[in-house]
C-alpha cells in the first residue's frame, strides 16, 4: 500500500505517541479488545513488548527459514508477501493470539502454506516480528527483496525422494518434460511461488446445477460459498456452492491440497531438488 507524505507524518506522530504511552505502561500489553468511549467503539492497538534478545534471535532464524521467501529477511515485505512491520494484524496481536493462528493455518488462497510449529517456536516468531515492527515504527522504508540463500536450505536428494514418493509430484510433472530447465527459467522466489501454488496456471472446472446440463470452463473464483468460471464464450458465470456439484481438475488443485500435508522439511527439500533442474 502506498502512503502519502501527509498520512506518513500523521502515522509517525501517532506512533511516537504510542511509544511514549508504552514507557508508562506495564510490561504485559493490554488485551486489544474493542473499548468504548461515549458510546463510540474504537480499535485499540496492542502496546509493543520488549523481548529477550535470545528469543528474538531464535525467531529471526526460524523466520528466515520459513517466511523470508515471501516476507523478506527482516519482515519488511518481499516480492509477493506483505510488509509485516506495517501490518494491522501484527499491531493488534497480543502474545501471538493473531499471528499464531495465521502461521499454523496458513492462507492457502494467498499462497501461504500452514506451518506446524510448537508454542515456543510461535513465541519466538512473535518476538522477532514485533521487534522488527517496533524498530521500523519511526523509519520510512520500502519493501525488501529476498536473498537467494534464504531459499537454499534444503536437501536435494530428500526433495527428489519426496517428488517421486509422498508428494506424488511425478504423477503430473516430469523433470525431463514440463520441468526441464525450470531452475534456469525461474530463480529464487519465483520458483518457490510456482512450486507452492502455480498462480499463472488456470484450472479447468465443470459445474453441474441441480437441474440442467453441466457447464465447463476455466476456474476464476472458488471459496466455501461461491464458485465462478469463464465459459468457452468468455462469459463469467457463478453459483452458490451449496446449489451445485463441481469438479476441479487435479493438476492445480493438488498443489492446494498439499498445503495441509507439507512439513517444513518437505518444502525446503523439494525446493532444493527443483533448483537442480537446469
Amino acid at each position: 500500500m502506498k502512503i502519502s507524505w501527509l498520512n506518513f507524518h500523521i502515522y509517525r506522530v501517532l506512533a511516537i505517541s504510542l511509544l511514549s504511552f508504552a514507557t508508562c505502561a506495564a510490561q504485559t500489553p493490554p488485551n486489544p479488545k474493542t473499548q468504548t468511549t461515549s458510546g463510540v467503539k474504537k480499535d485499540v492497538t496492542a502496546v509493543p513488548n520488549k523481548y529477550p534478545p535470545d528469543l528474538v534471535q531464535k525467531g529471526a532464524a526460524l523466520f528466515r527459514q520459513d517466511c523470508s521467501f515471501c516476507h523478506g529477511r527482516d519482515a519488511g515485505g518481499g516480492e509477493s508477501g506483505p510488509d509485516l512491520t506495517r501490518s494491522r494484524l501484527v499491531r493488534q496481536d497480543v502474545n501471538g493470539n493473531e499471528i499464531g493462528p495465521v502461521v499454523r493455518n496458513g492462507r492457502p488462497d494467498k499462497g501461504m502454506p500452514p506451518f506446524d510449529h510448537s508454542d515456543d517456536e510461535i513465541a519466538s516468531l512473535v518476538a522477532f516480528i514485533h521487534t522488527r515492527q517496533n524498530e521500523a515504527r519511526n523509519k520510512p522504508g520500502g519493501r525488501k527483496g529476498v536473498d537467494a540463500s534464504d531459499l537454499q536450505t534444503g536437501n536435494a536428494e530428500a526433495g527428489k525422494q519426496y517428488f517421486y514418493g509422498a508428494g506424488r509430484c511425478a504423477t503430473c510433472h516430469s523433470p525431463t518434460g514440463d520441468l526441464a530447465g525450470i531452475a534456469s527459467r525461474l530463480q529464487g522466489l519465483q520458483l518457490e511461488e510456482q512450486m507452492l501454488y502455480p498462480k499463472h496456471a488456470k484450472s479447468k472446472v465443470k459445474v453441474t446445477p441441480a437441474s440442467g446440463d453441466g457447464v465447463s470452463g476455466t476456474l476464476e473464483y472458488l471459496d466455501e460459498f461461491t464458485i465462478g468460471l469463464v465459459d468457452s464464450e468468455g462469459v463469467y458465470r457463478s453459483w452458490r456452492t451449496r446449489d451445485v456439484r463441481f469438479e476441479v481438475d487435479e493438476s492445480v488443485n493438488a498443489h492446494v491440497e498439499l498445503f495441509s500435508k507439507y512439513t517444513d522439511d518437505d518444502v525446503h527439500n523439494l525446493m532444493a531438488y527443483l533448483q537442480t533442474l537446469r
